[in-house]
């Protein structure tokens, strides 16, 4: 009903009518700014019922939204926006300051003015009809664009179209029973795949997406949360639930009204998902494993009981509707079951491409000389039991996940080359044992009189990557061990990074 709550956010709510008729006004103000078919719009928000307002009004508009993380340094937004090339910045508030201190062309405009009633941007939308607008894209028109981390030092775009989203909520909105009246999480921040399914999970079944605001991110106010939102789905990456069982933050039998568990992103200890399994067992548990290539998630496992083993690892199922994941050799030859191969998915969910980047696009997404479907290469390596079910054994690059964040290790490497004082750097992860799975860390070498510590390093890194991708352990060597052929023997470096080793 057009009187339902469709978004909440503290104190803020947003009908389903509210919802409609301001995203068509913001349209009608983007399409008077120019903004046309294919389009892209950059949108510098902040999670809020705002920023879903101006995603919906893009797509109504015909264009493409590109989410920004306003939480990146200014560096590193720019490089997304350059290489975005968008027709405007959508901008609120809330990011006045990285807007004014990025480095862009100034043709671009800045539109707020609709969206929390400030007037930073130089048109407001309040005055345009509210009335719907025709469709003009197709289901192959690209919807947004992902930007992640990349190993060469630049953020790379995945290219997500409609149809790809429509064909997973295909499968997993009657998969899970979503339905009008359920109360859903929108815990990870915008520009991360997961809240995707969020969103439009939500808007396409009538139920409330409940934001979870960015200040909320003790084990105790994220329990509160969910028990004073009365949440019926909690999705979110992997480490939120093992950061609420450090804390212990989940009493037996809380959480009345929640029905569904959903995690993604990074695996899940079984330890923790037995602590959440004993405690909250009127719930269902759900894995799902899937890149951002292939749009939110390409299997899923469903944990019926408390893990009798708490050291074997999750599985990861089976393929989602209008999916397939093969375990592939070297030669995309199909191994034999419980082989280790590489894991390669194809399918409705799958990325035309990188954006305005083919050489990437050839080297990820291949054709099945069997077949000859398009696959995309994970990098991660699995196997397939007798059974048929797919298993996680880990990746078979230097890409990691932490925190749910897919992150390059080479884009960390290439970023810390470029400080001055630095002859020589290598980055690499070792497991953590805690919440965060991966900890990533860095060895340098100095160059002789540079007076280098991590303190400075630390800080020079953080005016161009994300906080989640700075080094928690630094060792400065005298020269980085190498392997026979001269390359870094990053085996041998990764035992110098033992459990206290380093500086924080």
């Amino acid at each position: 009903r057009s009187d339902d709550t469709a978004i909440v956010m503290g104190s803020e709510r947003l009908t389903y009518e509210q919802l409609e008729q301001r995203s068509n006004q913001l349209a009608r103000l983007l399409i008077d700014c120019g903004v046309d078919r294919g389009d892209r719009v950059c949108l510098v928000q902040p999670k809020a019922p705002a920023a879903i307002v101006s995603m919906l009004a893009t797509l109504k508009a015909g264009a493409v939204y590109v989410p920004v993380d306003v939480a990146s340094p200014v560096a590193r937004v720019e490089k997304i926006v350059t290489a975005a090339a968008p027709r405007l910045l959508l901008g609120s508030s809330d990011a006045s300051q990285l807007l004014a201190q990025m480095d862009i062309d100034a043709g671009l405009v800045s539109v707020a003015g609709v969206l929390d009633g400030a007037q930073s941007g130089p048109r407001d939308a309040d005055g345009y009809d509210t009335a719907a607008l025709p469709t003009i894209t197709q289901p192959s028109d690209p919807a947004h664009i992902l930007f992640t981390s990349g190993s060469t030092g630049a953020p790379k775009g995945v290219v997500i179209t409609h149809a790809m989203v429509d064909a997973f909520l295909d499968w997993a909105l009657p998969y899970f029973g979503h339905r009008a009246g359920d109360r859903i999480s929108g815990h990870p921040p915008l520009h991360f795949d997961l809240s995707t399914f969020d969103i439009y999970g939500s808007l396409s079944s009538g139920a409330e997406l409940h934001l979870v605001p960015g200040n909320v991110l003790l084990p105790g106010q994220l329990a509160a949360f969910i028990r004073d939102s009365r949440l019926t789905q909690w999705f979110s990456v992997s480490s939120t639930f093992a950061y609420m069982t450090r804390g212990d933050a989940v009493a037996q039998g809380d959480f009345p009204s929640l029905e569904r568990i959903i995690w993604c992103g990074e695996v899940l200890h079984p330890t923790v998902l037995a602590y959440w399994m004993r405690r909250l067992p009127h719930c269902s548990y759900t894995n799902l494993y899937g890149p951002t290539e292939a749009t939110i998630a390409s299997s899923y496992y469903d944990v019926a009981a408390v893990p009798e083993d708490e050291t074997a690892a999750i599985p990861i199922g089976r393929p989602c509707a209008g999916e397939e994941i093969r375990v592939l050799d070297e030669a995309l030859a199909p191994v034999l079951p419980e082989e280790i191969g590489e894991l390669y998915i194809e399918g409705a969910g799958l990325s035309p491409g990188y954006w305005r980047d083919e050489e990437k696009t050839r080297a990820a997404f291949v054709t099945d000389p069997g077949t000859g479907r398009r696959l995309y290469r994970t990098g991660d390596l699995g196997r397939r039991d007798e059974q048929g079910i797919l298993h996680f054994v880990g990746r078979a690059d230097s890409q990691i996940k932490s925190r749910g964040y897919r992150i390059e290790l080479g884009e960390i490497e290439t970023t810390l080359a470029t400080v001055a004082g630095v002859a020589e750097t290598a980055i690499v992860a070792v497991p953590s044992g805690g919440f965060d799975g991966t900890v990533i860390c860095a060895a340098w070498v100095s160059r002789p009189t540079a007076e280098l510590d991590p303190k400075r390093l630390r800080a020079s890194l953080a005016e161009a990557l994300p906080t989640y991708m700075l080094p928690t352990r630094w060792l400065q060597l005298p020269e980085l061990p190498k392997n026979a052929n001269g390359k870094i023997d990053r085996p041998a470096l990764r035992e110098k990074f033992t459990p206290g080793s380093g500086d924080d």
